[in-house]
């Protein structure tokens, strides 16, 4: 045994690295059977692997162009992180877009711009832009609710993102005025730092879950009455990412808390089905939505993601009809978000959100309904002027989820899916969770949130109004092919949008419902 030891310490270092090479080498030939490439070129084989794996930050980091990744590209991800740290996001030299590029929009300036008035709210914040309706108010909710900003975060649920991550983005629109969309994980500790909150749900019910697994009206008032910063409520249909697909919670990983916030047991797989329980046809959703809103007292709104209009029809139908419906709309465009989904799904199922909004806020406007919805609009639209363009077309908030989580430090490593999400953000991993400090990435929340109001409200005055509600479909053009056959929104999609009452920002500002810190008690 001595002599088999000595042997063992004489051997020099570069010894121990070619005996296990020649290890590997034989396990690669002999033993593993899963890789050709590895068995026909031993050891080597092993690089193209690891070269593989690495390949997205070489290409992001030093191969891709600033304008040519998806689905944000350096350029806009550069805006937003300047942003939310409060430096300098301007550009120098001119734009490196192509501007004569198909789809490029172009925002129509004013001869003169729109001059503030002495006393005028933005002379006083530069970044108070509140939407101009209320939600609950053609309905008569006994709580109609104001949003005091028209940039909120969208649905992403505690589970999918991490608890510091959720945390972050409550407390950082609390700051900001915004309001936090709960997703469909329930409502978790996290959500409960100062900042206004939609719930949502979803088919899992979660937190609102009875035991059978379906809808707890009891459930809903409860977790109202607890929690009063609960503004409104969303009920989700589908979502961009995978409209129409289910899914399932693994067993292992719910745990204890996720448990106890979902209203599901330890342990278990969870079953999100494609379908609601609560209701199987559109007359059965809008007595369900009424039944909540009269329940409840608040607004209730859907989420969607749009491809066929007939159900749709069938809804604004049953709303003139009836005088009832739904309080806002939420329009997820097909672009896909946080969620993960198949590709298959991902890639093709839902119109991108400029056709789906354009087809449905039509539908509505020919039905005489959309001066009674507030349109939300959700789908990388983070961005003053996208957002221009979709308040042009209608819309009178906009959601974002993944500019957000750029906000706290969301690299775009696209492994979401994988819970080793390497900023801590996308992960349920305590050790990778430690790296954020939720009282540093809520205040670059919302000073990104901030400075998309401050660029917004400049964008806005410049093009000669003062509220974007007032953005008509003329005031933006998109390129078709060059400037000749460019052509305004109202002639690419066929519509008109429909005038929204603006009676000046201050009047917003002395709004009862207005939410956020102006809230009045």
């Amino acid at each position: 045994m001595d002599i088999v030891l000595d042997f063992l310490s004489n051997i020099a270092w570069w010894g121990w690295v070619l005996i296990l090479l020649i290890g590997v080498a034989i396990r690669d030939v002999f033993f593993q059977k899963k890789h050709t490439i590895s068995h026909n070129y031993p050891i080597v084989g092993h690089l193209r692997y690891w070269l593989e794996s690495i390949g997205p930050e070489m290409r992001q980091y030093f191969v891709a162009n600033n304008r040519e990744e998806l689905p944000f590209n350096r350029i806009e991800r550069g805006w937003i992180y300047a942003s939310a740290k409060k430096e300098n996001n301007y550009e120098g030299f001119g734009t490196d877009r192509d501007i004569h590029a198909h789809q490029h929009i172009f925002i129509n300036n004013a001869m003169m711009p729109y001059k503030l008035p002495e006393n005028h709210p933005n002379k006083i914040d530069k970044t108070f832009l509140p939407c101009a309706k209320v939600m609950g108010e053609f309905n008569k909710r006994k709580k109609p609710y104001r949003p005091a900003s028209v940039i909120n975060i969208s649905a992403m649920s505690y589970g999918s993102l991490s608890a510091k991550a959720i945390e972050s983005l409550n407390k950082g629109v609390k700051i900001a005025d915004a309001y936090h969309n709960t997703g469909e994980g329930g409502l978790s500790p996290y959500h409960s730092n100062g900042g206004d909150v939609v719930f949502h749900f979803g088919t899992g019910y979660f937190g609102v879950r009875a035991e059978d697994g379906g809808f707890s009206m009891e459930k809903m008032v409860e977790l109202v009455n607890k929690n009063p910063f609960i503004r409104a409520i969303e009920v989700k249909l589908s979502q961009g990412a995978k409209p129409g697909k289910g899914g399932v919670l693994p067993g292992a990983k719910i745990t204890k808390e996720i448990a106890d916030i979902r209203g599901v047991e330890v342990g278990k797989d969870v079953l999100s089905p494609p379908n609601h329980k609560a209701f199987s046809n559109v007359p059965e959703m809008l007595e369900f939505i009424e039944n909540i809103a009269e329940a409840t007292g608040l607004p209730v709104g859907i989420k969607a993601a749009i491809g066929k209009l007939e159900q749709w029809e069938e809804l604004a139908d049953l709303m003139k009809e009836t005088g009832k419906g739904p309080d806002f709309i939420t329009v997820d465009g097909g672009e896909g978000g946080t969620g993960a989904a198949p590709p298959s799904f991902a890639d093709h199922v839902s119109l991108p959100w400029v056709y789906g909004f354009s087809d449905l806020y039509r539908l509505f406007k020919n039905k005489g309904l959309a001066e009674r919805i507030v349109f939300v609009a959700s789908g990388k639209l983070g961005f003053p002027a996208k957002a221009a363009m979709a308040f042009a077309m209608g819309a009178d908030c906009i959601n974002v989820a993944r500019e957000a989580m750029m906000s706290i430090g969301c690299i775009q490593a696209q492994i979401c899916h994988t819970n080793k999400c390497p900023t801590g953000i996308a992960t349920q991993s305590k050790w990778l969770q430690n790296g954020i400090d939720p009282t540093l990435k809520s205040e670059r929340l919302a000073q990104y949130f901030k400075t998309f109001k401050k660029e917004f409200i400049e964008i806005t005055h410049a093009a000669g109004y003062e509220h974007p509600c007032q953005f008509k479909m003329s005031d933006i053009e998109m390129n078709v092919d060059d400037h000749n056959l460019s052509k305004e929104l109202n002639r690419t999609y066929n519509y008109e949008k429909v005038h929204v009452p603006f009676n000046g920002t201050q009047h917003l500002k002395d709004c009862l419902y207005l939410g956020g810190h102006q809230k009045k008690d």
